[in-house]
């Protein structure tokens, strides 16, 4: 009889983590951001350069057009967040788990303001210090000024 009931309340234990890893995998999205050579916005673009997501979501930035990547922008992430540099040409995959905005930049052209933006979880705690380190690293840029401040501007 106790046997029983332990396998019991085993099944049932096992079924509710079933259940509740599920909802945490159907709830995660995916979203795809194209490094192009250029798109209807511009040149040097990664498509869409502002995206909000979600705690838990995951974003590939995909290799469209050659000789570009992504890569976090040191000091545009949040506290404890995992910066990320992807290889030239590959499509990387980055999963955000903690919230905030998250600047980032196609290494090779970040003179040409290949950048972008990703607010995840509705948290814009960060945004002053994403905006003052924005100040210093848009100085770098030789063309497209005021691109990252447009983008900051959506969020």
């Amino acid at each position: 009889m106790i046997i029983n009931n332990y396998n019991s309340v085993m099944i049932k234990l096992l079924l509710i983590s079933l259940v509740v890893f599920t909802q945490i995998n159907l709830s995660s999205a995916d979203f795809v951001v194209k490094m192009l050579n250029q798109s209807s916005t511009g040149v040097m673009v990664f498509e869409p350069a502002v995206l909000e997501i979600e705690v838990g979501d995951t974003v590939t930035f995909q290799s469209t057009d050659a000789a570009h990547n992504s890569a976090s922008i040191p000091g545009m992430i949040p506290d404890g967040a995992s910066a990320w540099n992807g290889q030239l040409s590959r499509d990387t995959i980055v999963t955000f788990d903690i919230p905030g905005i998250y600047g980032y930049q196609c290494t090779p052209h970040a003179m040409m303001a290949m950048v972008g933006v990703i607010k995840v979880g509705g948290d814009s705690s960060n945004k002053d210090s994403v905006q003052a380190a924005a100040k210093l690293y848009k100085s770098t840029f030789v063309m497209n000024q005021s691109r990252l401040d447009d983008y900051l501007s959506k969020i």
